[in-house]
């Protein structure tokens, strides 16, 4: 572990990156805002100056809305096609907008997630702990 972590547990307290990631702030501080767009992720925190380059997290969060919203719309489009039997376009109208809906949606917040699962465990790209 590097000095800079071990001294950033000295003066922050650990935070639950569940708590943090999913609101969209500094994994470190809890405080500082984790985005400055939709989902690109600020330079540095604006409250504790946190360095995010350590940031990337790549297509984690696209895999996990792909299995979560697929395995719900998937099991509810069945149940409703089993269950009613309704024409194909009753299927678009309900299933393509909630879909869009619901991945949208989770961006942001696995997004956050993964950057403040990133900060804690001390991920960072190109580097193996042996």
């Amino acid at each position: 572990m590097s000095e800079q972590r071990q001294e950033d547990r000295a003066l922050y307290p650990p935070l639950n990156p569940l708590k943090t990631g999913w609101k969209g702030r500094c994994p470190r501080c809890g405080q500082g805002k984790l985005f400055k767009g939709f989902i690109t992720p600020v330079e540095r925190c604006a409250n504790c100056g946190l360095d995010m380059r350590f940031s990337d997290s790549g297509d984690g969060p696209a895999v996990f809305i792909i299995m979560i919203v697929g395995f719900l719309i998937v099991g509810a489009a069945l149940a409703v096609e089993f269950t009613l039997m309704p024409p194909i376009w009753v299927h678009m109208v309900i299933w393509l907008p909630l879909t869009v809906i619901l991945a949208i949606g989770l961006l942001r917040p696995l997004k956050g997630l993964m950057i403040a699962q990133q900060y804690r465990h001390s991920a960072q790209e190109g580097r193996i702990d042996d």
